[in-house]
């Protein structure tokens, strides 16, 4: 195609309010005021915007993040401004939720792509794992009402518990369900499995997102 057929096909198509994905790996959000996004994620914006690294829930309304998370620090930001912001992370798909009041669901802080300032949310570390691991596996719980936008290596399974999964491909759950670390010791032909760690969810109500994809080791 020539340049202005280029440019015309891969234009943005703005959309009226709320979160929008351009493409399956792109989130639109018309900013008014303030909303929250993934550290590092802002691709582009138009209009008058600020970034802000955020240390406690200020733009929140009842959420706080507790001292020390993760050793690499806070995994959101502030965007605040007027115009048009445009987010993405590392090339994952994205999945709009549209949570109702006090309709809650907890998001893997690698995964976690948007939120509007609507959502209540707190930043916690779950899972102490002592002589398996130091620390713990990075959270943001999120409480409606408002829109929130995760991301996920490829598309994702919703599985009901109980259920056990690699925390590494472990996307969010519903926060009625209280997950617990196990280890795995298990030698395979004179080698660990490389399925150390293991989050196990119990119960028969709620639910949990899974991708076909490791993030890597966070614990």
């Amino acid at each position: 195609m020539n340049l202005e057929e280029f440019t015309q096909s891969h234009a943005p198509t703005e959309s009226e309010d709320g979160f929008r994905k351009t493409n399956n790996r792109l989130l639109e959000i018309p900013v008014d005021g303030t909303v929250m996004i993934k550290a590092g994620s802002m691709i582009g914006y138009t209009g008058e915007m600020t970034f802000t690294g955020k240390s406690s829930a200020e733009g929140g309304l009842t959420g706080f993040v507790k001292e020390a998370v993760t050793s690499e620090g806070t995994p959101i930001m502030e965007a605040e401004g007027s115009g048009r912001l445009y987010v993405a992370d590392r090339g994952k798909k994205v999945q709009i939720l549209d949570l109702d009041p006090d309709e809650s669901i907890s998001v893997n802080g690698n995964d976690i792509l948007g939120f509007g300032s609507t959502v209540d949310y707190e930043i916690n570390t779950i899972g102490s794992l002592s002589e398996a691991a130091a620390g713990g596996l990075t959270n943001v719980y999120l409480t409606g009402p408002g829109q929130v936008a995760i991301s996920t290596h490829g598309d994702p399974l919703v599985m009901t518990p109980p259920v056990v999964t690699d925390p590494d491909a472990t996307v969010a759950w519903s926060t009625n369900l209280s997950p617990s670390f196990r280890t795995n010791k298990m030698i395979e032909i004179g080698q660990t499995s490389g399925e150390t760690i293991q989050m196990e969810f119990t119960g028969s109500n709620g639910f949990v997102v899974i991708q076909p994809h490791e993030e890597g080791s966070q614990l």
